[in-house]
């Protein structure tokens, strides 16, 4: 019969974790857990949102994604524009000179669900279109939270208040990451709410691995029932299952996180029973946390998805919105509006599938992780006299490359993450990549699609973590000798230093600032970048 302790140790781990530092340095560095997170957001936030409304003019997608947020403010779906300011190519120059009435009269037919436009939109109601302010609001208050998030999540992790500070410095000056936190596109909110619903599924884990060692504690094996025992209502899986249907509701890349982290949900409650002795492990697993991890986790994701169309749904105008009753049919029972939007999604899927035609930026998956193509969201080269310019030739540009130390780091991390899963079982390891694949390789089987670099700013907290996994190995954990904490401590310093010096060398480029032609060219690093 094991003691109390050692299957507590077993199911949340052991004070002499890998990770956790030593009690006296753990003491005096404690108020970091909460501290040095909210420090880097407040950073981080600063720069976010700084100037945001720079420049004033409607770059890359944002022509689609601001007007299509400030049209589900005003009827609740998304409006085609007004064919004659269309056919001009005068929409935007009207939009962004505070016409609101840039809109036609029927409804826009989009292949992205509602809730980042709808996201978007609100953060311009405060400020109005006028203010271009209002167009990125959303985008920077989103990146801004998520930097409290990842450290809170890494403390968690990693069970060390220091590195849950490296994890929110580093994403603060992660280059894709600052990017869309300044810019009115879509991805960030997929990127927050996958984060969101990670975190809570990490809490739950060691909320229900605490009702588990409290209910066997003890007991000897034959006196627990043989599937074990339930472990309570989880709320933070009905959180999870919430903001996974948020994140479908941004794009249906979004499933790709419902699916990953359904399984590892599931996947975790295995090994809790398992480690607790649980006899029936397996059949507990399938029959006391699998269906009710489905309900919480799949089934709330699919009810918040469709209440995201509730705009739509109580609205006439929509695109696609009178198809159930323009096709009638002799399943009556079905109401109008499901009818509709299913046949809505059918089209949306076909269209999304079409998207192959050429782009300059368009890049294979391959070259995502070392930054093989950056995107480019917009460009001017300005002349001497024009916006500041100094010299013959400036540049002004707005780039989407990730903070290379971060990216190139990580994709040697992911190597070590999958040694330490595989080999050693590290479940952080494990937890850490299915994130991280979920978000990175479903685009691997689009690759007949137009697809962008800037795409991975969803699974760009994953890379920082597999980073800060294995600065934490550097490190050492308790056991480890003085000299080998100093250097890990002088390593991660340093990574963290020469990631925030990349992030300044190119924050140029990441915020259209005007610079000579020559600075711009020795930003881009290789050809494929220009």
């Amino acid at each position: 019969m094991n003691s109390a302790r050692q299957l507590r140790a077993r199911l949340l781990g052991d004070p002499a974790d890998d990770f956790r530092l030593s009690r006296r340095t753990a003491g005096r560095i404690a108020w970091l857990g909460w501290a040095g997170p909210l420090f880097f957001m407040l950073v981080g936030g600063f720069m976010r949102f700084w100037h945001v409304g720079a420049p004033h003019q409607l770059v890359f997608d944002e022509t689609y994604y601001v007007k299509q947020g400030w049209s589900m403010v005003l009827y609740w779906f998304e409006m085609k524009n007004d064919p004659t300011l269309q056919n001009a190519n005068q929409v935007d120059q009207h939009f962004t000179a505070n016409d609101p009435m840039v809109y036609g009269t029927e409804g826009d037919f989009v292949v992205h669900p509602p809730v980042g436009k709808w996201l978007i939109g609100w953060g311009e109601v405060p400020f109005g279109i006028l203010n271009s302010f209002g167009w990125r609001f959303a985008v920077a208050l989103a990146g801004t939270i998520s930097i409290l998030m990842l450290g809170r999540i890494a403390r968690r992790l990693f069970r060390s208040d220091l590195l849950g500070t490296v994890a929110a410095a580093l994403l603060a000056f992660e280059g894709h990451h600052f990017v869309h936190s300044r810019t009115g596109l879509l991805d960030i909110f997929i990127m927050f709410f996958g984060l969101a619903a990670f975190g809570a599924l990490l809490i739950d884990r060691d909320r229900a691995r605490e009702v588990l060692a409290r209910k066997v504690g003890d007991k000897a094996r034959a006196a627990t029932s043989w599937l074990g025992p339930w472990l309570g209502w989880r709320p933070w899986r009905w959180v999870a299952g919430l903001m996974l249907g948020l994140c479908c509701g941004v794009k249906w890349s979004g499933a790709y996180f419902l699916v990953a982290f359904g399984l590892l949900t599931v996947l975790w409650d295995l090994g809790a029973r398992r480690a607790a002795g649980v006899r029936g492990w397996t059949a507990g697993t399938f029959v006391k946390d699998a269906p009710y991890a489905f309900v919480q986790v799949a089934l709330t994701a699919v009810l918040t998805y469709v209440a995201s169309w509730t705009g739509w749904i109580l609205t006439k105008g929509g695109s696609f919105r009178d198809w159930a009753q323009n096709n009638p049919t002799t399943h009556t029972w079905l109401p109008d509006w499901w009818r509709s939007l299913w046949a809505y999604h059918q089209q949306m899927y076909a269209s999304t599938q079409a998207i192959t035609s050429s782009h300059p930026y368009q890049t294979n998956p391959w070259s995502w992780l070392i930054q093989g193509r950056p995107t480019s969201f917009f460009y001017e080269g300005p002349k001497q006299g024009v916006d500041g310019c100094t010299v013959a030739q400036c540049s002004k540009a707005i780039t989407s490359i990730g903070t290379v130390s971060v990216w190139w780091g990580g994709t040697l991390a992911i190597f070590v993450l999958l040694f330490m899963w595989a080999l050693r079982r590290d479940w952080r390891a494990g937890g850490i990549l299915c994130a991280l694949f979920a978000g990175y390789l479903p685009w691997f089987f689009l690759g007949n699609r137009t697809i962008y670099t800037f795409y991975e700013v969803a699974f760009v907290p994953y890379v920082v973590l597999a980073c800060v996994y294995v600065l934490g190995m550097v490190i050492g954990g308790r056991e480890a000798s003085v000299t080998r904490r100093r250097i890990g401590y002088g390593v991660t310093g340093a990574f963290v230093l020469l990631s925030m010096g990349l992030f300044a060398f190119f924050h140029p480029i990441y915020v259209a600032d005007v610079i000579p032609l020559s600075e711009w060219q020795a930003r881009m690093w290789f050809p494929s970048w220009v």
